[in-house]
């Protein structure tokens, strides 16, 4: 071997943890789906792994990686399996680019025999106001109808995702048509996904265009960005999660309306039935949720202290 090669090995072994993940995280940026998901991949690193951060990857071994992930593996188990695997493709890269040894972050074989299952552990709920409070909470929003204010009913009115409402942008609203479409590469599931809107969340539309400053239907207050999700969170109730509210609508669903669960899963982008029946279905029931969440909008419409009717489907 001659020298300046063993040079280039002698300094790639020295690379720190966080030289290899700034690496990687360059490379494989043209891979994610939009920039929010490389965000999020570099945050999880960002937030968790400081203790190692600038340790030579040929230094951490399964004890460093352990202490990294037994603080939050019975607590937060879905952050720390995307914790875990993000570590472990850290490493890969840095193998990849001579690091020595086994990757101490692998699950099969070396994490297995020494964590527990996320099957075993106690699920964790993301807190969800209970939806008999919602039309409550959503008359103490219209007292302002700031913005902030607005994205959060809109929110709570189509049942979708906080990244999916900031992320909104006026070309995917179709006005005529009273549909907000979400481009596969903004969902969870990689897949396009309809939402009929209601006369209110028209109406919050309506409020937009009003003010309208750029692409983004809630622009935040730099220009060219959308609204912030902590800008949200600071209005979202004691106790409860801004991702719960679409607990409270499908908690709604189950108890008062007798709609089928698989339209209900619909309105959440959940996949429903198993793969051959997904294979088969072609269409996205618009008009059958469509009623479903004109159902949940006249509910959500219920001031406090009124008589809750349930609403159910035609039959």
């Amino acid at each position: 071997m001659d020298a300046k090669k063993a040079a280039r090995e002698a300094e790639a072994t020295r690379k720190t943890f966080g030289q290899c993940a700034d690496e990687l995280t360059k490379s494989k940026r043209s891979e994610w789906r939009n920039a929010t998901h490389a965000r999020q991949w570099r945050q999880t690193l960002n937030d968790y792994c400081g203790p190692i951060w600038n340790i030579p990857v040929d230094a951490i071994d399964t004890p460093a990686v352990l202490s990294i992930l037994k603080p939050v593996w019975a607590t937060k188990p879905e952050t720390a399996s995307r914790l875990r695997g993000r570590i472990e493709s850290t490493l890969d890269y840095a193998k990849a680019h001579k690091r020595t040894g086994e990757n101490p972050a692998t699950w099969k074989g070396n994490l297995a025999l020494i964590l527990p299952r996320r099957q075993k552990l106690s699920r964790v709920h993301l807190a969800a106001l209970p939806y008999q409070n919602v039309t409550a909470f959503v008359a103490t929003l219209r007292e302002t109808e700031s913005i902030r204010a607005l994205a959060l009913e809109f929110l709570i009115l189509t049942a979708a995702r906080l990244g999916e409402v900031l992320g909104a942008q006026w070309a995917e609203i179709d006005s005529a048509a009273k549909t907000w479409t979400v481009p596969a590469n903004r969902m969870k599931a990689g897949l396009e996904h309809r939402v009929p809107l209601s006369a209110r969340a028209m109406g919050i539309v309506g409020k937009m265009a009003e003010v309208r400053t750029g692409d983004f239907v809630f622009p935040g207050q730099r220009r060219g960005r959308p609204l912030s999700q902590g800008a949200l969170r600071k209005l979202c109730p004691a106790g409860a999660t801004m991702h719960g509210f679409r607990s409270s609508f499908r908690d709604w669903c189950g108890e008062e309306t007798s709609f089928p669960r698989e339209l209900a899963e619909q309105c959440l982008a959940h996949k429903t039935g198993n793969a051959i029946e997904q294979a088969y279905s072609r269409g996205d029931a618009l008009e059958k949720r469509r009623a479903l969440m004109d159902a949940w909008a006249a509910y959500v419409e219920l001031r406090a202290g009124g008589n809750v009717v349930p609403m159910r489907a035609a039959q």
